[in-house]
C-alpha cells in the first residue's frame, strides 16, 4: 500500500504566495491597461479633429488642439501626464512579462498535440500584438511628434503633418496594420479586465465579449479611418 505524501506547510505557503502574486500581477495589468485604454480613447478623439475645418481665425482645429497641448506642457501638466503614462506602460509590460514567464515555467514541456479549445485567437496573439504596438508607438513618435521620418514635417503644423504624412501609402499601411493589432490586443485586454474586476461568471460571458468587441471596434474604426481618408484625399486641406 502506497502512502500519499502530504504537502508541507512551506509548500502550501509557497503555493498560496504564488497564487496571490499572480492575482496581483493580473490586477496591475488590469489597472494599467485601463489607464492606457483611456489614453487611447482620448488620443483618438483628439486626432479625429483632423476632419474639422478651419476656425474663424483660420487655424485648423487639429492645430489648435496641438497648441493647447503644447501650452499645457509649459505648465508642466503634460509632463505629469506623460510620466504617468510611461509608468503605466512599464508596469503593464513588466506584469505581462512576469505572467508570461510563469506560464512557461508551469508548462516546461510542450504539448504533443495542442488544441485551442479554451483560448481565443486574440488571447493567443497577445504576446505578439503587444511588442508590435510598442514598436508602432516608437514609429508614431518619430513620424508625427519628432518628425525625423516624415518627408515634409513642419513644427506646430499638426494638421499638415497628419494629412501629408498619412497620404503616403507605406506610412498609411503601417498605421492600418498597427491599429488592427491594437484592436486584437484591446479585445482580449478589455475582456480580461472585466473578468479581473469581477465579471467572471458564465452568465456575464456574452456581455464581456460584446463590450470588449464593441470598444475594440470603435478604436479600430476611428483610428483606421484617418489614414484611409488621407490616402483617398478626403481630409480637408
Amino acid at each position: 500500500m502506497s502512502v500519499q505524501a502530504q504537502p508541507t506547510a512551506a509548500t502550501a505557503a509557497r503555493t498560496t504566495n504564488q497564487a496571490t502574486s499572480t492575482i496581483g500581477l493580473k490586477v496591475v495589468m488590469a489597472v494599467t491597461g485601463l489607464a492606457l485604454f483611456g489614453f487611447v480613447i482620448g488620443h483618438m478623439l483628439g486626432n479625429l479633429q483632423v476632419y474639422l475645418p478651419r476656425g474663424v481665425d483660420g487655424v485648423w482645429a487639429l492645430d489648435a488642439y496641438g497648441k493647447f497641448l503644447r501650452e499645457l506642457g509649459h505648465g508642466g501638466g503634460i509632463w505629469v501626464a506623460r510620466a504617468g503614462l510611461l509608468a503605466a506602460l512599464v508596469l503593464h509590460l513588466g506584469a505581462a512579462w512576469a505572467l508570461t514567464r510563469r506560464s512557461w515555467a508551469a508548462r516546461p514541456v510542450k504539448y504533443r498535440q495542442w488544441n485551442a479549445k479554451q483560448s481565443t485567437y486574440a488571447s493567443r496573439t497577445m504576446r505578439v500584438s503587444g511588442p508590435l504596438i510598442f514598436l508602432f508607438v516608437v514609429y508614431h513618435l518619430m513620424h508625427l511628434t519628432w518628425g525625423n521620418v516624415h518627408h515634409d514635417y513642419r513644427v506646430g503644423a499638426v494638421h499638415h503633418n497628419v494629412t501629408t504624412g498619412l497620404a503616403q501609402p507605406l506610412a498609411a499601411g503601417v498605421y492600418v496594420v498597427a491599429m488592427l493589432a491594437l484592436g486584437i490586443h484591446l479585445y482580449h485586454g478589455i475582456w480580461s479586465l472585466l473578468q479581473t474586476l469581477g465579471l467572471s461568471q458564465p452568465r456575464y460571458e456574452n456581455l464581456r465579449r460584446g463590450a470588449a468587441g464593441a470598444l475594440a471596434a470603435l478604436v479600430v474604426v476611428g483610428n483606421v479611418s484617418i489614414p484611409i481618408a488621407a490616402l483617398a484625399g478626403w481630409l480637408p486641406a
